[in-house]
């Protein structure tokens, strides 16, 4: 009875041996099928991305600031203190528009005391004028004819006797009295047409003066030259201003005004792109202030000659905004995308998920089960890129997969 019972638990322990061995083969056979078929390695999601459709556009960007197209630096041409002020900062202006006031008082009694300068050498003028005149008259002696007449019938009726010697003496005197009246009026033409060059040229300087200080009288007003907004007021009542006319640029700087119905981006665009930039060609601005909204300008400036920085060529370009309404600031940063080339409803994949051979030809992963590590490499045809995704051509179709690199 012992040996049956104890064969019996040994063929038992040899099935249960067996029947493990085979499950085991069995797991390793069916697992070897499964990663025959599933290819091995699962793609992780994240490294997956779409074959889109959209618009694509191959693109420089010039950061700059927004400036507008007309600023102009408002400085007095008079010196003084500032008596008043007319407008702030963000005021709407026009043209002519008084904007501030220097205090006149002094400048008020100098023109006063040209005034009276004026009507002194006029006065002088018209004198001297009137002097010339009597010297011309002596200066022709209409009387000496005549007492040279009575004075030689004076002397001829004397040797006759007719006449007493102080008669002839008196006709002789008034002769030659009225003889010398003319001969010193002769000498004092010269001397007075002198001296009416020289009131004249005093009456003109005086004139001059006088036109000066109205002019600088005129200064302490200061107007608007253009139409538009001020950007910013730079000086307060009281503070002292500074003539342009004396010191040039450095002149105190009482206000800036610029129009800002249309603004610019001057931005740079490297030696490599420039030839791709023309005069009207098409830009889209982005600025900090406004991310959801996007602004449309086109190139209206390129600079001839580029700057050398860093072993790296640059050229300025500006591009011109319309702002009717002003929502675009002097001064914000903005970026100027400048369209080199664009393209509507193509198929594009991202530039990650390209990959270049030794002879710069293009292909691309994609998910295949049966691949290995779970994808395959497909040759593709690529157009424009704008540094983010690539133009599509050739080898696949909308809503395919490609593997990021």
């Amino acid at each position: 009875m012992n040996g049956n019972g104890n064969g019996k638990k040994s063929k038992r322990r040899k099935r249960i041996i067996y029947g493990s061995i085979a499950a085991v083969v069995l797991l390793v056979i069916v697992g070897g099928v499964y990663a025959a078929t599933s290819g091995g390695t699962k793609i992780d999601p994240s490294k997956l991305a779409k074959v889109e459709k959209g618009d694509l556009a191959k693109s420089v960007v010039a950061t700059g600031k927004i400036e507008p197209i007309t600023k102009v630096e408002i400085k007095s041409k008079a010196s003084g203190i500032v008596k008043k002020l007319y407008v702030e900062y963000g005021d709407k202006v026009k043209k002519g528009q008084l904007l501030a006031e220097l205090d006149k008082e002094e400048i008020y009694a100098r023109v006063d005391q040209a005034h009276a300068q004026l009507e002194a050498s006029t006065a002088s003028m018209n004198a001297t004028r009137a002097d010339l005149e009597r010297a011309k008259v002596d200066a022709e002696g209409p009387d000496v004819p005549l007492l040279k007449r009575a004075y030689d019938r004076a002397k001829g009726m004397a040797k006759e006797g007719v006449v007493s010697v102080s008669a002839l003496d008196d006709a002789q005197k008034n002769y030659e009295m009225s003889l010398n009246k003319q001969n010193v009026s002769k000498a004092q033409l010269q001397v007075l047409q002198a001296k009416i060059g020289q009131s004249q040229a005093q009456v003109a300087q005086d004139r001059a003066n006088l036109k000066q200080l109205e002019e600088q009288l005129g200064y302490t007003t200061i107007t608007s030259p253009i139409d538009g907004i001020i950007l910013s007021r730079d000086v307060e009542v009281g503070d002292a201003v500074s003539s342009i006319l004396v010191l040039g640029s450095s002149a105190t700087l009482v206000m800036t005004l610029g129009d800002t119905s249309e603004v610019y981006v001057k931005g740079k665009v490297d030696e490599s792109d420039i030839g791709k930039v023309y005069m009207g060609q098409g830009a889209r601005i982005k600025v900090e202030s406004y991310k959801d909204k996007t602004f449309t300008g086109k190139v209206n400036k390129i600079s001839p000659m580029g700057v050398e920085k860093d072993n790296v060529t640059t050229f300025e370009v500006r591009v011109s905004i319309n702002n009717p309404e002003g929502v675009l600031k002097a001064n914000m940063t903005a970026n100027a995308e400048i369209i080199l080339e664009e393209h509507k409803g193509v198929l594009q994949i991202p530039e990650g998920s390209i990959i270049y051979d030794k002879d710069k030809k293009a292909s691309v992963e994609v998910p295949d089960p049966k691949g290995k590590e779970g994808k395959k490499k497909i040759a593709v045809n690529i157009g424009i890129s704008n540094g983010a995704k690539t133009e599509l051509l050739v080898g696949l179709k909308e809503g395919d997969q490609v593997v990021l690199q």
